[in-house]
């Protein structure tokens, strides 16, 4: 009997859990905040879903529940920064409801501009004071002390999420809740609280009003993307960033030019798996509790140009970006030049929205002088498109070169500094020796292998895909069950001792 104690032990050890001190998991804990791909949010998730059948069918007693939830969650993930998120639900609340309210064009003007300042200080204190201090400081060559300043999770996606709801209602595209709790509910709704996608009021709010339904092809879907995005988060990403990626951006010096390339490759799976993965797991989570979310990844890496890679990365923020600030600012329709740096401006304000560091500010820039080229370059040649889609092999070469481009950005934004994003660009171009490839394949076999299905499974049609969904879809419960410790079995097996966090988590 013991030893069946030891072995259930070491099992909730491996999922994170320490049941000789669950009492303590409920409260905050600044080393371990929650995580989707903890063993103690499913488990606490199995319990909040048997309690929610019981009352998704009541809309007050549902909405308050699922709103209690949220913030319990984002307590587990921020602690007392969960006052931040109150205070933004609060504020935009009854900003929206004076703003629906009020007739005079100045006076609306003026709420929506009060919204946006708030919003965006209160996102500035956090992400960019130190940042700003210490170019204040580097100017005056003096030295900075940093602020003890910690970042609360998921700011950037919730306030982005509410200044949207703002904007919209200025725009009289819809029509303010008349409830907070219904507000709270939006903007705190968990399964894209902390890292997305972010959710539109327009598409949100019409489905709270509605009865919560959860067909057996929502259910099998959810289950399906949760399986996917585990799988994509501690099957792949977690592997190779451990066991290579970090090896090569913490000192890329130690390795040649061809292992600083493969690190580069590896580092767009790693962060299309552990992003994409996240929001597969909020949107499959959405489904079981009978909501809808868009798609946030669409095989980015097929694209076969720049421009058609931000249709298909984190569409819910280039999807933003371009309604609230590209098109606000003019978009297209004042002439090329005009356009051209609308582009850029864009993207030079969302490689800043990632984070207060020159290196996603040169992100941003890379991809706005992209996007600029690619625009100027088909207002040139507008019959390009047609032509390439006629030529399999144009396609071809067409989303080598699109990869390749995007990867050159990904050095930028995987560095933690320019000394390394130079040394890594350095040892590309002068210290390549292909001579090692078959050391590389043989020291590092279980890295290529994940690295490889990774791509593979990217770069399958998306019937393959659908098909499995499908499949997942008509199976009985028993066989989703199976499939899903199955899945479990295999996460324990492969993952590391302690659990990686999502990348977007500092975002």
């Amino acid at each position: 009997m013991l030893e069946n104690n030891n072995w259930l032990g070491e099992i909730f050890e491996k999922l994170g859990l320490d049941i000789h001190k669950l009492g303590v998991q409920f409260l905050y804990d600044p080393n371990n905040p929650m995580l989707f791909n903890s063993g103690f949010f499913f488990f606490l998730f199995l319990a909040f879903l048997f309690l929610y059948r019981y009352c998704r069918k009541n809309e007050l007693l549902r909405n308050l529940y699922v709103m209690l939830f949220s913030f319990y969650f984002y307590y587990k993930s921020s602690g007392i920064y969960l006052l931040v998120l109150i205070f933004v639900c609060t504020f935009d609340f009854f900003i929206g409801r004076l703003l629906y309210r009020t007739e005079r064009k100045v006076s609306r003007k003026w709420l929506v501009t009060l919204s946006l300042i708030v919003n965006i200080c209160m996102l500035g204190y956090f992400k960019y004071t130190n940042f700003i201090f210490d170019l204040f400081y580097s100017a005056v060559n003096r030295q900075f002390e940093p602020f003890d300043i910690v970042l609360p999770v998921g700011i950037s996606f919730f306030t982005f999420q509410s200044m949207s709801y703002i904007i919209d209602i200025y725009r009289k595209q819809i029509e303010p809740l008349q409830r907070w709790r219904d507000y709270a509910f939006y903007v705190s709704f968990f399964p894209q609280l902390v890292a997305g996608p972010i959710v539109r009021a327009r598409d949100f709010i019409p489905q709270m009003k509605q009865p919560v339904f959860v067909s057996g092809e929502m259910f099998g879907r959810g289950m399906f993307l949760i399986m996917a995005g585990l799988f994509k988060k501690v099957i792949i990403s977690d592997y190779i960033s451990l066991n290579f990626v970090d090896r090569i951006f913490d000192n890329p010096t130690l390795y040649t030019g061809f292992e600083n390339l493969m690190g580069v490759y590896a580092y767009a799976l790693q962060i299309y798996c552990d992003f994409s993965g996240y929001s597969d797991m909020a949107i499959g989570i959405a489904l079981l509790l009978g909501f809808r979310f868009n798609i946030n990844f669409d095989s980015p890496y097929k694209s076969t140009s720049i421009t058609e890679f931000w249709r298909r990365w984190h569409i819910s923020l280039s999807s933003w970006l371009r309604d609230y600030l590209y098109i606000s600012m003019g978009g297209n329709r004042k002439g090329k030049v005009r356009t051209y740096i609308n582009l850029m401006l864009t993207m030079l304000i969302g490689g800043f929205w990632h984070g207060a560091s020159l290196l996603f500010v040169l992100w941003g820039a890379w991809h706005g002088l992209l996007l600029v080229l690619h625009k100027w370059f088909r207002s040139i040649f507008p019959a390009s498109k047609e032509v390439r889609s006629r030529w399999y092999w144009t396609n071809v070469l067409s989303i080598i070169l699109t990869f390749n481009l995007v990867c050159i950005g990904w050095v930028f934004f995987r560095s933690p500094s320019m000394e390394v994003a130079k040394s890594v660009f350095s040892r590309i171009f002068t210290e390549f020796h292909p001579e090692i490839v078959w050391d590389f394949i043989s020291g590092y076999a279980n890295v290529l292998f994940f690295i490889c299905l990774g791509f593979l499974l990217h770069f399958l049609p998306h019937r393959y895909s659908e098909g499995m969904a499908r499949k997942i879809e008509m199976s009985p419960v028993s066989v989703k069950a199976f499939a899903f410790a199955l899945l479990i079995v295999l996460v324990i097996q492969i993952k590391s001792s302690e659990l990686q966090p999502f990348i977007y988590f500092q975002f």
